[in-house]
């Protein structure tokens, strides 16, 4: 048995993770092209319609509305499908904000379904009994990399009458059972921020096949603007509010560019999270992701599980030991589950007032607390998460392996 690190041992890591440029040449010439143009307007130019339609084909989807950021895409995604005053909507209680923030925007309730402890994304039988009759669509987030349960998800959705959104934010190129999630659901929603696997620096799409709502999308992504009418007058004639979500042809230009690297990102990603499942999957009380047979996962982090009675030690005594060894890591994720951030505690979206919780239009009495969603929670206190990267390599895979295995047996020796 190794003596860690941590306890004045040799650490097992001892080289810099690989690093590389994530921007170069090609978003240059680009970006040239689109100060060409002499307009940086999304309508006048052309680079946001090459995004689009590019993205949409790498898709096999007849249509992407780009956005600002994928906060802006979700909330588009909504307002494309109707979601009003007093819907509520389902969706996880692990995810960024950005999954959450258009719900409320559009004075919608968030209900809050739990997790499946080994894939960390939504378990259809608790979305199925939060499922009201106010409620209109659920956010489907795909975590990290890792496909939700579609085809359960989707028939609850038939059934009830439901609409999906999927948010793609962390999963570019996952494939659920052959299929790109992304595509399954009514709208998919996807993000260009600086640490997601492309980038534009901020950013977002959605993407979708029924020809009426991408006119909504797009119209609501715009201020609601009719710029599809040939009748000048009409442009301008507002039918419901809606925000200024419009992609500038400069962050198009350079998400032309990040596309070109896609396939490869997505790939190299994979490999790594297969190769770390790979070398520890065996390892008492050392919990992997779990990807389902027939899916895919692009890994945008790596999270597995601590299982304390199992390993002989507790989540955040592994996580310092690891770092130890020369391997970055974060105990969990997010600092809790959304619905324990003060905002929904005490009901304040709206500084000042308790809307939309108290909307006449609602009716209803929501509460959030903690304990609402126990696997969700679990997780979190469960969790260590490693960082992947495209850039990383078969060394570095190896040499995290070497030291989560290190630290693993070290407890496990001691248990024994």
């Amino acid at each position: 048995m190794s003596k860690l690190a941590l306890l004045g041992g040799e650490k097992t890591k001892k080289t810099p993770y690989g690093s590389g440029k994530r921007f170069g040449d090609e978003e240059l010439r680009y970006l040239k092209e689109a100060l060409d143009q002499n307009t940086l307007f999304y309508w006048s130019g052309n680079k946001a319609r090459q995004f689009s339609k590019r993205f949409a084909d790498i898709y096999g989807m007849k249509h992407c509305v780009t956005t600002s950021s994928c906060t802006a895409s979700i909330h588009v995604a909504l307002g494309a499908l109707g979601i009003t005053a007093g819907d509520e909507v389902i969706t996880s209680p692990v995810t960024d904000m950005g999954s959450i923030i258009g719900i409320l925007y559009q004075n919608a309730i968030p209900i809050f379904a739990d997790l499946d402890p080994h894939t960390y994304n939504l378990d259809p039988k608790s979305v199925e009994e939060k499922i009201t009759e106010k409620t209109k669509a659920i956010v489907v987030v795909h975590l990290a990399g890792n496909a939700a349960d579609m085809d359960t998800i989707m028939d609850i959705a038939r059934r009830h009458n439901v609409r999906v959104i999927e948010d793609c934010a962390q999963s570019y190129l996952t494939y659920y059972k052959g299929k790109l999630v992304g595509t399954i659901g009514d709208i998919g929603c996807f993000s260009l921020n600086d640490f997601k696997h492309i980038s534009t620096g901020d950013g977002g799409m959605c993407i979708m096949n029924d020809q009426d709502l991408f006119e909504r999308a797009f119209r609501f992504a715009d201020k609601n603007y009719n710029r599809f009418s040939t009748d000048p007058a009409a442009t301008r004639r507002i039918e419901f509010l809606a925000p200024n979500y419009r992609m500038s042809e400069l962050q198009a230009a350079v998400g032309l560019a990040q596309l070109d690297r896609l396939s490869f990102i997505c790939k190299q990603r994979n490999a790594y999270g297969t190769r770390i499942s790979e070398g520890i999957k065996d390892l008492p009380g050392i919990y992997i992701p779990k990807i389902e047979k027939g899916n895919k996962s692009s890994y945008w982090f790596y999270m597995f599980r601590i299982n304390e009675k199992e390993a002989g030690v507790n989540r955040d005594e592994f996580s310092k030991a690891l770092a130890a060894e020369g391997v970055p890591n974060e105990p969990g994720y997010i600092p809790a589950c959304v619905y324990e951030y003060d905002m929904f505690l005490n009901q304040n979206a709206y500084n000042g007032t308790k809307c939309p919780f108290d909307c006449k239009y609602y009716g209803k009495d929501v509460r959030y607390y903690k304990g609402l969603c126990p696997v969700a929670e679990e997780i979190l206190d469960t969790a260590v998460r490693i960082s992947v990267n495209e850039f990383y390599t078969e060394e570095d895979a190896e040499e995290t392996v070497q030291a989560i295995r290190k630290v693993a047996d070290y407890y496990q020796g001691k248990k024994l």
